[in-house]
């Protein structure tokens, strides 16, 4: 199965290490959640991944509290979350994920980053079929239950594959049962060290280290948009 570029290793979390750049898009993240569920983390599944996912990145308490606090404000009532479609380098096809209270400003910075870096836009739903939406846990692999038993677990909570990379146990599920895999896993007391619903590419390619390279420059400068929450793309 295709990886998400959302979250790629390496040169993803050596960038993200600027706290500069990760907290507002982490607090934007729970404002959108809590805006579209509600403030209270009990009854709404995003905003409780939403908070966990600033935590694991040691996001202060007071920062997560404002996060929430801001989706009742006048601030947030036109903000949007909007997607974007494209072709890059190679003709990689790439969706942009973003929220903002500004789609002018957004789609005409998303536009120069795909220009000026090999890239052009593509008509919204042009690439959509070629994406599936799932929702994706992270975790250590649980030392009280085998693999094959948390797998019968959360088959009725909505489990479509449980596979394993790296020592980490990845969980999918189609993006609907978001809700009921990551209540399944609070249940079973199992911590999860990342959640997201991400777009996985239904026929991924592979790229040369060159071609990855030019790719790459688009993916960073989408990234450095605050405007931009999560980046996908067909790259296996």
């Amino acid at each position: 199965m295709g990886r998400a570029f959302e979250y790629r290793r390496a040169s993803k979390e050596a960038r993200w290490d600027k706290m500069s750049k990760l907290f507002p898009k982490l607090a934007k993240a729970i404002t959108m959640a809590a805006k579209e569920g509600g403030t209270d983390p009990e009854m709404n599944a995003r905003l409780r991944t939403a908070i966990m996912n600033a935590k694991v990145q040691n996001m202060p308490k007071d920062n997560i509290k404002a996060a929430i606090e801001r989706a009742a404000g006048k601030d947030t009532a036109d903000y949007s979350e909007l997607t974007y479609e494209g072709k890059g380098p190679h003709g990689v096809l790439v969706m942009v994920e973003a929220a903002t209270d500004n789609n002018t400003r957004t789609i005409a910075n998303v536009r120069a980053c795909f220009s000026k870096n090999g890239g052009t836009m593509v008509p919204t739903g042009s690439l959509e079929f070629m994406f599936s939406r799932k929702a994706v846990f992270e975790l250590d692999p649980p030392e009280d239950i085998t693999r094959d038993d948390l797998e019968l677990e959360l088959i009725e909570a909505g489990l479509e594959s449980l596979e394993e990379y790296d020592d980490t146990l990845y969980v999918y599920g189609d993006y609907t049962n978001f809700g009921s895999l990551a209540k399944a896993l609070e249940d079973k007391a199992i911590e999860v060290k990342k959640a997201s619903l991400e777009r996985i590419a239904l026929n991924p390619v592979t790229l040369t280290e060159e071609q990855m390279a030019d790719v790459e420059k688009l993916i960073d400068r989408l990234d450095d948009d605050d405007d931009i929450q999560a980046v996908y793309t067909n790259i296996a």
